[in-house]
């Protein structure tokens, strides 16, 4: 049996009917798993780890429709698939009707995905003080605005829409976010149940997941924040009647988490789930990190390894290595230098249990949200943003 936290002590599999699998257009998603668009990490290289341990769909990291328009070069790369990658899903940052449009026109035409998500969560400082990410919502015009053309824009593929409750306690604009959406042709929506303000601290508040799916009645909702453990997303999906769970942080090093979301959920909604295995030993891991530094470098060049540095920290969370050996990690600079530094770890090491909740990456927050000024006097007001609140780097 597959370790637990006490939160999760008593959480059984899902039983054979109890879920169904979630339709975004013509994709049926089984397990009703989603991996979060997550800047710097959910490149083509780790979607590709994270799907050959389970099943589910697997989101690009977020590229911008300005960049994209415009021929940015990390944009277009950003924007390209491992050859045989399937379903191609990507989301799209934009902060006006006419470039997410033609961005979406420019993706769907070349047949170069099967499905866009739009992000309107992103609750940085450099993004929401321009209009853009999280503010936008707060406009519900120009937020339909945006939606309408890239639904438009999309024919046949189908559109998603991420967002947060809203920029803070006093501002919550999801409910009305989720039903425009929804009204305007969007396949599904995915709420992070954190404000902006709150960023990633303090904890998601699940209920306004079940305020969500009861608003939203005719496509699916995900839900997304907390997701641990395997157990947390099916205690997500039974306290709220969401369709499906989007995970971020918490796959971060540890890509196996979609193999025990498959077990728990089962091969088939018919079938039921079962008790995932225990977590890899250290070698296991090791395996795993040679693995994943591989397809960077092949995917990036020699500087691949120095993207894999952040990564290492995340892999070794929860097993008792070491400070020196975590510093070494951080230092590698070729492929060899890390089998080196990997040589030398015990094989044998298990994860401490207590590590399976501790948030890996981001833990930032509480920050009050800076907007542009005036950005609250006039709701209706469907005047885009200035050009530049596009202007960040598509990738984060």
């Amino acid at each position: 049996m597959g370790l637990r936290t006490e939160v999760n002590a008593d959480v059984a599999p899902a039983a054979p009917g109890e879920f169904a699998a979630p339709r975004i257009g013509p994709l049926q998603v089984w397990p009703p798993v989603v991996l979060a668009p997550m800047a710097g990490v959910t490149n083509a290289p780790f979607r590709t780890l994270c799907r050959e341990h389970g099943a589910g769909l697997y989101v690009s990291e977020m590229i911008t429709a300005r960049g994209l328009v415009d021929g940015h070069l990390k944009t277009s790369r950003l924007s390209h698939f491992a050859p045989d990658e399937s379903p191609r899903s990507i989301q799209l940052y934009g902060t006006e009707p006419d470039s997410v449009g033609r961005a979406v026109r420019m993706l769907v035409g070349d047949d170069r995905v099967d499905h866009i998500d739009l992000n309107f969560g992103c609750p940085m400082p450099k993004v929401t003080r321009k209009g853009g990410g999280a503010a936008i919502p707060l406009k519900p015009r120009l937020f339909a605005a945006i939606v309408g053309a890239a639904v438009e824009a999309a024919g046949n593929i189908p559109l998603t829409v991420k967002f947060r409750l809203g920029t803070d306690a006093g501002h919550l604009t999801f409910l009305d976010t989720g039903r425009i959406a929804e009204d305007l042709g969007a396949a599904s929506v995915a709420l992070h149940a954190r404000t902006a303000e709150q960023l990633y601290s303090g904890e998601a508040d699940w209920s306004a997941v079940a305020d969500l799916k009861a608003a939203v009645t005719t496509i699916p909702v995900f839900g997304n924040g907390d997701v641990w453990e395997p157990w947390d997303a099916l205690r997500l999906l039974r306290s709220t009647g969401c369709d499906g769970v989007v995970v971020g942080r918490g796959c971060l090093g540890r890509p196996w988490l979609f193999g025990d979301l498959a077990a728990v959920f089962g091969p088939t909604p018919d079938a039921g789930g079962s008790e995932p295995g225990d977590p890899p030993f250290l070698a296991e891991v090791a395996d795993t990190m040679r693995r994943h530094a591989r397809l960077l470098v092949d995917w990036a060049g020699p500087h691949g390894i120095r993207d894999f540095r952040k990564h290492t920290a995340w892999y070794l969370k929860g097993y008792a290595t070491g400070p020196a050996v975590r510093r070494g990690l951080q230092a590698i600079d070729s492929l060899d230098d890390l089998d080196r530094q990997l040589a030398d770890l015990d094989p044998h090491l298990a994860l401490d249990p207590d590590s399976l909740r501790i948030p890996r990456s981001h833990r930032n927050g509480p920050r009050r949200v800076v907007l542009p000024e005036g950005w609250l006097d006039d709701p209706e007001d469907a005047t885009p943003p200035p050009a530049e609140a596009e202007a960040l780097v598509s990738g984060g």
